[in-house]
């Protein structure tokens, strides 16, 4: 039973150890790829460093077959000359001999075989002697004899190769067996006569230990000299990047501090090289850039006080105007026809003065960033139930049917309700007046992060383009179309930095022909930022665009991938949820 038990838990162990190696070696691999893609200096240095590699592992490879073939073949060239020598003298000492019967030949030949042989350090020989392949006498006089390696290792070709010519060297590289394992060897093999036994096949056999070594040794010194060639070249290369490097990332935190509003903030430049030529017209942008900014601003707070005055010295004279238009007004029945109906006209005009007047001096206070929020906790529900109560006057006259879905329960949220309100209000009022008298529909839904109102309309919808375009100041989808509900053209650029003080998103859809979708999402507590909203942005899923959220990685403005599908107006740069 513990044996099974043993090998279990062993089982386990490994497969926990080959799981953390796997882990460790992918956060490895995504560390590296990030590295790769944040760090230009690594990308040079370990190109550079890779390159390298490539070139000295081609450059030592072609070194060292070269080296190796010249070694072999001058070894092969001292081999022939040795084995040619020794054997002639063999020849010699075996014709001159007078030693005829077997036994003394025998013994004359394995004295001559033991003469060649030699184990000295600086070169090896063995001999290898045998019978001739075509020798048709009996082995009885010369057997075959050889000093440490046996006639095993002549191949069969090399042999049939002497036989068919005879009056030549003949020369293979053969693997031999050493101490330890196996090695390469040259052999060199000739025919000799040898009295009263006929023809015999003579070998040389030359080890090739010391050129083995010499191209062990020279391999040991490539691969250590590559490492250390790259690892210099890497190091070179290193502080090479570093001074253009440094630069361009000196250039990359200046222009950061340059985009948050420290516009005093400059390169150094020195010398006159081409760095330096980059950081003084780099500064010279700079200098233009913080000029202009200034004339923008200081013309923007002359705009914003000129509003914001004009605004405020209007009201005293505004008011004596509605005033005596409003008893002008009361009085109309006393007046003729036309000067009864120009009294109305006066009136609404009146009106809509005041309120393009206020709507003016809230845009100042926008502008200006004096709009505050009075943050309480309002259910949702509550809000749309009073816009719509508000708005049904608008929508009998007008014959169209408001339908509200999901408000079936409470949706509280954070929320400054009079701000809310207003977007709202502004909403349903656009949404009644260009629904041509088909149904509008309220939708409410929540998540754990936001709460979500959207206004469907069925009307005449918005063109290509124009969804990014509903929230300008005092922009028109049709410019000849008239405003009979007294619109100044400023309540959805109100209602979109209503909804940005709260941190939400007011977002535009529409297809020509279709109607169109306004989107209102609100953070439920003013504390958590929006990870998705509650609610599509089109009914449609054919044009809803890839990111829920209305600006897109690059923090440029999403769009939907059909064109008919139009746009999205982000109501915060920093909200980007996830898809």
């Amino acid at each position: 039973m513990k044996l099974p038990r043993l090998l279990v838990a062993v089982g386990g162990s490994m497969r926990r150890a080959v799981r953390r190696t796997r882990i460790w070696f992918l956060v490895l691999v995504r560390r590296i790829a990030r590295l790769w893609r944040v760090s230009l200096q690594f990308r040079v240095v370990s190109t550079t460093m890779l390159l390298g590699l490539i070139v000295m592992v081609l450059l030592q490879t072609f070194l060292y077959q070269r080296i190796s073939t010249g070694l072999v073949e001058g070894r092969i060239q001292t081999a022939r000359e040795d084995a040619a020598q020794r054997a002639r003298e063999m020849q010699t000492r075996l014709d001159a001999t007078d030693k005829l019967d077997a036994e003394s030949v025998r013994q004359f030949t394995f004295d001559l075989i033991r003469q060649q042989e030699s184990q000295t350090p600086d070169q090896t020989r063995e001999v290898i002697l045998t019978r001739a392949i075509d020798n048709t006498r009996g082995p009885e006089r010369v057997p075959t004899m050889w000093t440490d390696v046996d006639a095993t290792v002549v191949p069969t070709e090399l042999r049939q190769a002497i036989a068919a010519d005879p009056a030549h060297q003949h020369v293979q590289i053969v693997t031999i067996p050493r101490a330890g394992g196996r090695a390469s060897a040259i052999l060199v093999g000739s025919q000799i006569l040898i009295p009263e036994a006929g023809r015999q096949e003579l070998y040389f056999v030359f080890p090739l230990d010391r050129e083995q070594a010499v191209m062990s040794m020279m391999m040991r010194t490539f691969v250590i000299g590559a490492l250390v060639l790259v690892v210099l070249v890497g190091l070179i290369a290193y502080v090479v990047t570093r001074l253009v490097v440094d630069p361009v990332r000196e250039a990359a935190e200046v222009a950061g501090r340059l985009s948050s509003g420290r516009l005093n903030e400059r390169m150094r430049a020195k010398g006159e090289d081409d760095l330096a030529t980059l950081a003084r017209a780099f500064n010279e942008m700079a200098d233009s850039l913080q000029t202009q900014i200034r004339q923008l601003e200081d013309l923007s707070r002359v705009q914003q006080r000129f509003v914001s005055d004009v605004s405020h010295e209007l009201r005293t004279p505004l008011t004596t105007i509605r005033m005596a238009s409003e008893v002008i007004h009361d009085s109309r029945g006393d007046f003729s026809s036309p000067v009864a109906r120009s009294t109305e006209l006066l009136h609404l005009e009146v009106e809509r003065f005041e309120e393009l007047l206020a709507e003016l001096l809230e845009i100042s206070r926008f502008d200006a960033g004096g709009a505050v929020l009075e943050i309480e906790e309002t259910d949702m529900r509550a809000v749309v139930n009073r816009v719509i109560a508000a708005a049904a006057p608008l929508a009998a006259r007008k014959g169209v049917t408001v339908h509200v879905m999901g408000a079936d329960r409470s949706y509280p949220c954070d929320m400054d309700p009079r701000r809310v309100e207003r977007i709202l209000r502004n909403l349903l009022v656009n949404a009644i007046e260009h629904a041509e008298g088909r149904p509008v529909h309220v939708e409410l839904a929540a998540n754990r992060w936001a709460v979500g109102v959207a206004v469907r309309d069925f009307g005449v919808g918005l063109k290509p383009g124009q969804a990014a375009l509903v929230f300008n100041r005092f922009w028109r989808a049709d410019p000849a179309r008239n405003r009979t509900t007294g619109g100044t053209g400023l309540g959805l650029a109100i209602a979109l930095e209503d909804a940005r003080l709260h941190h939400g998103w007011l977002q535009a859809w529409g297809r020509p022909g279709s109607g169109s979708r306004f989107r209102l999402t609100l953070p439920r507590h003013s504390s958590v930022p929006i990870a998705r909203a509650p609610l599509p942005l089109s009914d449609d899923p054919s044009d809803l665009p890839t990111y829920d959220s209305p600006e897109n990685a690059s923090g440029e403005q999403a769009t939907a991938p059909n064109a008919a599908a139009g746009g999205a107006i982000p109501a915060r740069a920093a909200d980007r949820p996830v898809p």
